[in-house]
């Protein structure tokens, strides 16, 4: 997918014209995103621009320029926060990376594979700069934004590391970790729209809901996509064979108590899946048990709680193409 090309969420959205406005606000922010990476420092300038390079969904800017329609379109300040946006989630990824020992991001080796996690990690920290420089221009409310959801990106990477504690429930530790580490700042994207779009106020609280509960389903979906497809790009099991906790594993351990098949795939995923065999073996096993399909429909949930939190909004082009991404994000199959 090229750059600046509307995300696949977007296709089954009829109003060509709402269509074309996205599609030239994503170019605007393209251009503005490859002036902000850019450094004159020779090593900064390579590395800041590795994974912008790379491509990426842009998400996240789409739903600023989304939200914004709400309003007053493709402003130059809805450009700006759309920018700021990307740039904090592509600095999260460099961190991301180092601490997951990722090998590959976007089709490319991750930054720590190629200089080193000292550099990979300074990288993701000029993003985040470079990020705070751009949103103090825009004032206070996009740089209070901005700050909140930098302290809960923060806080979910935290609680992702540390795990639940002993008397909480490993789903719903699970659910605020993905509430914070995606749904937030993804949230924050709809909020940036309605703000410098400067659509109506009484729109951000439903923009602020939706936004987190999309995040949710997406993170969800992508647990599914981990095991039950072929198509992502990526070895299936991936996640499994690291040991990473995904919905359909935490589920498959509650069932683990009162079902046997649960129990047995528990004990081998707990053994280690070093031989390629094995882990395909429990992927095929593990596609058949109903956890998946109790993952795949607590993904549909967070959809669909997420379309049910823009009822405020009167009925028009932009809250449609609200409602098709946010159906779309548990169609995907990478």
């Amino acid at each position: 997918m090229s750059k600046a090309m509307l995300p696949p969420q977007l296709r089954k959205v009829v109003d060509k014209d709402l269509i074309k406005t996205i599609q030239a606000g994503l170019e605007e922010v393209e251009t503005e995103l490859l002036t902000a990476v850019e450094h004159t420092d020779p090593v900064a300038n390579v590395t800041s621009r590795h994974l912008l390079d790379a491509g990426g969904k842009r998400l996240r800017p789409v739903l600023v320029l989304l939200a914004a329609g709400l309003g007053n379109g493709n402003v130059e300040e809805v450009i700006k926060g759309a920018v700021v946006v990307e740039l904090t989630h592509l600095a999260t990824l460099y961190h991301d990376d180092v601490m997951d020992r990722a090998p590959m991001r976007r089709g490319v080796q991750t930054a720590h594979e190629i200089w080193g996690n000292s550099v990979a990690i300074l990288t993701g920290d000029l993003l985040f700069a470079r990020a705070s420089q751009i949103v103090s221009r825009l004032g206070a409310k996009a740089l209070t934004l901005q700050a909140d959801t930098f302290e809960r990106l923060c806080l979910g990477q935290l609680h992702e590391t540390l795990g639940p504690s002993e008397n909480e429930d490993p789903i719903q530790h699970y659910l605020q970790v993905l509430a914070d580490k995606t749904g937030s700042l993804i949230s924050a994207s709809a909020e940036m729209g309605i703000i410098y779009g400067d659509a109506p106020n009484e729109y951000r609280e439903p923009l602020r809901i939706y936004g987190e509960k999309v995040g949710v389903a997406f993170q969800l979906i992508d647990d599914v996509i981990d095991i039950a497809s072929d198509a992502s790009g990526k070895t299936p099991g991936t996640d499994l064979r690291a040991g990473v906790p995904t919905m359909p594993t935490l589920i498959l351990r509650r069932m683990a108590k009162d079902d046997a098949e649960a129990k047995e795939l528990v004990e081998i995923i707990d053994g280690g899946l070093g031989e390629d065999a094995e882990l395909k073996s429990v992927v095929n096993r593990l596609r058949k048990h109903s956890a998946m399909t109790e993952a795949y429909e607590e993904a549909k949930r967070w959809s669909q709680e997420a379309v049910a939190a823009l009822a405020p909004l009167p009925e028009s082009a932009v809250k449609n193409a609200l409602k098709v991404f946010a159906e779309a994000v548990v169609e995907r199959e990478e």
